[in-house]
């Protein structure tokens, strides 16, 4: 089976080919252009550079957040694009469920996936680590849902959930908020000092999903935002009662 795969829930994201066992190869996006500046020709590039064409791709995974609202947008078009194209199915992961899989985390150990959200705030979810294989569903039990909020009431909320426990965490939002989970945490919390890449990660969730039927149709796919995008609160807030009256002719 080969997988292609794909995040853009950062500026810079990643692709990666993955077949049935390992990570082909995975290339860090390049951060200068955007998005749509880069695809789909960084997806087509990677599949050539293997001799692959894209009909000869099995099925297709993207991270469908939280991140960038622009950022997931084109990417999960990207994906649904090549897959309606190919005929593929897609398997859609959850980049906190990637950053959790691919921090390396033993056995026992709570994962805390922290991704940089803006506003002084960062997409988190806490899982703990099973001794399933990795990349599997099993791996990971989730302790948290995803959620949004600022790096010291997060830290606050979670001490009373783990207690004594080992706590990794893991992502750019925790490299960006580095003392203050240093200043706030327990003793056992370790932080993980470079953000890993997550398509490999992504691709090799996917060939686990895959595995047991749990694919969808391009059509399927939906973002997983965790925060209203600001244009539809701009909207909102332009659109109340009090903004109309203020705009009121008198």
């Amino acid at each position: 089976m080969h997988v292609l795969a794909l995040d853009t829930t950062t500026r810079d994201g990643s692709v990666a080919l993955v077949d049935q066992h390992h990570i082909v190869e995975e290339r860090r996006g390049d951060a200068a252009r955007s998005h749509a500046e880069r695809l789909p020709d960084e997806l087509v590039t990677l599949a050539a550079a293997h001799r692959l064409s894209l009909s000869a791709i099995d099925l297709f995974a993207v991270a469908s957040g939280p991140g960038s609202f622009t950022g997931l947008r084109i990417g999960i078009a990207t994906i649904q694009g090549l897959a309606l194209s190919t005929g593929r199915r897609i398997v859609a992961v959850s980049a906190l469920e990637a950053l959790a899989q691919a921090g390396g985390a033993a056995p026992g150990t709570f994962v805390a996936a922290w991704m940089n959200a803006y506003r002084q705030e960062v997409f988190t979810a806490l899982y703990r680590i099973t001794d399933a294989p990795v990349f599997s569903p099993e791996r990971l039990v989730e302790v948290e849902a995803p959620s949004v909020g600022t790096p010291a009431a997060t830290l606050t909320r979670w001490r009373s959930q783990v207690g004594d426990a080992r706590v990794l965490v893991a992502g750019d939002g925790a490299v960006l908020y580095a003392a203050t989970i240093s200043d706030s945490a327990q003793a056992g919390w370790t932080l993980l000092s470079q953000t890993p890449l997550l398509a490999g990660a992504i691709g090799r969730m996917a060939v686990a999903r895959a595995e047991r039927g749990d694919t969808i149709d391009p059509a399927a796919v939906q973002p997983l935002y965790v925060r209203r995008p600001d244009a539809e609160i701009a909207r909102e807030q332009m659109n109340s009662p009090a903004r109309r009256t203020q705009r009121t002719p008198r």
